[in-house]
């Protein structure tokens, strides 16, 4: 496509990353210069808490409701203005103006991820970004490649190649509410696939029965027994874990409800809280390892990034499954709050650059898209 950018923007390395995952706890951004040939650089990097109300109403859109359009569209109003806030942080503590900044890659928050059916949905209002910021605003990353019949997603694959890549077997993966994994083996091109569930159990099982937002460091799971044969059952009722690559999932198959359904069906005694609590924290890692060990046995190290690498306990399990070294991202040089924001500011300047950035052998696609639309400032 023609740019219609003016002069100072077409040759800016400098670019903004968004995110707000599964989890819909916040809103990672960052600031970064991204030079070709060069790994990046984070001049400045915000994370802003998710306001309890908008992250009610985004979980609660999440399943069919009243009202459902218009509820949308103003959840991603509110969104869009919270990622302006995020914005404005950035510019600020990096001492950057807003002309300054090629572009803003934000990702939006998935409500329905349903590449079975040939659609998934992020709520998200670029133009108003674009309107707030001053800033050209690339969304929609994941549609062009539904289109071409892929997944959508994993969309950070080939980010993490060209960050993270390495002479050995390596493994990143992400953590938030839903696990995803990219593969990255010495001469070969790069693999990744959504793997299970990740935080959205733990968290959602710790509000439940705690109140609280998440369990930190997993002290609450450390209280608790894992329950082997609830464990098994959970595994095994669920055929999603079976299937091959590429693959997708999201909170319109992993979500309380299934918990729940399965919990009833459990033929043992009821377990306590804390139980499956330690068990939900075992099905992460153990599906994890599964995963991989079948994909990628040669793989010789693991690196976490999200929300799930600043839980302690979950961080040990995996180590545990894993049979392997796992660490979190920042032992690369990148914090692994960061990585996933940083992925969408890769994104919108391979989008800017006209270059395709997904990968058929990741996603499924029928070949290489270039992703994203452009909502101009």
């Amino acid at each position: 496509m023609t740019s219609t950018l003016p002069a100072q923007r077409k040759d800016s390395q400098l670019y903004i990353g968004l995110m707000s995952g599964t989890s819909v706890d916040g809103v990672d951004g960052v600031l970064a210069r991204l030079a070709p040939g060069q790994p990046p650089q984070v001049l400045a990097s915000s994370s802003l808490p998710m306001p309890s109300e908008l992250r009610q109403e985004l979980l609660a859109l999440n399943v069919a409701g009243e009202d459902e359009l218009a509820r949308g569209a103003l959840a991603a109003n509110s969104l869009a203005r919270l990622y302006a806030q995020a914005v404005t942080a950035l510019l600020r503590d990096a001492g950057v103006e807003a002309r300054d900044v090629a572009a803003i890659g934000a990702h939006g928050q998935t409500v329905r991820h349903r590449p079975d059916s040939g659609y998934t949905i992020q709520l998200n209002a670029p133009a108003l970004l674009a309107e707030l910021s001053g800033i050209d605003v690339v969304a929609d990353f994941r549609s062009r490649d539904v289109a071409a019949g892929g997944q959508g997603a994993p969309l950070v694959p080939p980010f993490h190649a060209a960050v993270f890549g390495a002479p050995q077997g390596r493994a990143v993966l992400n953590l938030g509410g839903i696990a995803n994994v990219t593969l990255l083996e010495p001469g070969q091109p790069p693999r990744g696939f959504d793997t299970g569930p990740a935080n959205v159990f733990l968290d959602g099982w710790c509000q439940r029965h705690l109140g609280t937002p998440y369990d930190a460091d997993g002290r609450w799971a450390a209280t608790g027994q894992v329950v082997a044969p609830l464990l098994e059952q959970l595994i095994a009722s669920e055929p999603w874990f079976a299937l091959p690559p590429p693959k997708s999932t999201g909170r319109d198959l992993f979500n309380m409800q299934w918990l729940d359904a399965r919990l009833d069906a459990y033929d043992g005694s009821r377990p306590a809280p804390q139980d499956v609590q330690a068990t939900l924290q075992r099905l992460t890692a153990r599906t994890v390892a599964n995963a991989i060990d079948a994909a990628a046995a040669g793989t010789r190290e693991v690196f976490v990034c999200g929300g799930g690498a600043r839980n302690a306990g979950l961080m040990r399990e995996l180590a545990y499954c894993l049979q392997r070294p796992v660490r979190a991202t920042d032992a690369l040089g990148v914090p692994a709050q960061e990585v996933e924001a940083l992925a969408f500011a890769w994104l919108a300047q391979a989008f800017m650059a006209g270059s395709p950035a997904g990968l058929p052998a990741v996603t499924g696609a029928s070949g290489p898209r270039i992703l994203g639309a452009l909502y101009p400032a």
